[in-house]
C-alpha cells in the first residue's frame, strides 16, 4: 500500500525567505500530543511567528500556533503556544547551535509537513535581511515574473 502523505505541507513561514537570507536547512522531528498533531494535520499550524532556539543541547519551537482540536473534548486539550521539542543529531544540534551564536544567524521555521506519517519541521540558518535587501528581493520576484510572462505569450 502506497504511502500517501508522503511530505504534505501542513503549514509554510512565507516571510521567511522573505526576511533572511537562508544559507542551510535541516529536517527535524517534533514532539507532539495528540490533539495537536490531529490539529495540525487539519491543516489548522502556523509558524509564521515562531522561532528556533537551542537550550541544554536539546531544539525547541516556541511561538508556533496550534489551535485546539475540538473532538478532543474540553479535558484532552493543549496550550496552543506551548514550547514543542525537535528532534535532531547530535551533531546536527552542535552545528546549528555553532551556527546560531555567530553575528546576525538565527534559526528559523520554514516548513512543517508529513513525511511517512511522522509530523516534520524544515528549519533554516540564516542572517536577517536589510531593507535594502528585501527590496531587491521584490525587484527579482517581479521581474522574474515579468519574464516568464513574456515567455508565455510568446509560445
Amino acid at each position: 500500500m502506497a504511502d500517501t502523505d508522503t511530505q504534505r505541507a501542513l503549514s509554510t513561514n512565507r516571510r521567511a525567505r522573505y526576511d533572511y537570507f537562508i544559507n542551510e536547512t535541516f529536517e527535524a522531528g517534533m514532539v507532539l500530543l495528540g490533539s495537536e498533531i490531529k490539529s495540525a494535520r487539519e491543516g489548522r499550524m502556523s509558524i509564521a511567528e515562531g522561532y528556533v532556539y537551542i537550550k541544554n543541547n536539546e531544539a525547541w519551537l516556541e511561538n508556533a500556533h496550534i489551535p485546539g482540536y475540538a473532538p478532543a473534548g474540553e479535558h484532552g486539550q493543549h496550550d496552543p503556544t506551548r514550547s514543542r521539542k525537535l528532534l535532531l543529531k547530535k551533531k546536527q544540534l552542535e552545528h546549528l547551535y555553532d551556527q546560531a551564536n555567530r553575528d546576525g544567524q538565527t534559526i528559523v521555521p520554514l516548513k512543517v509537513y508529513i513525511k511517512n506519517r511522522v509530523a516534520k519541521l524544515l528549519i533554516g540558518v540564516g542572517k536577517g535581511k536589510r531593507q535594502v535587501d528585501r527590496r531587491n528581493t521584490i525587484k527579482e520576484r517581479d521581474a522574474k515574473r515579468e519574464i516568464d510572462r513574456a515567455m508565455r505569450s510568446k509560445i
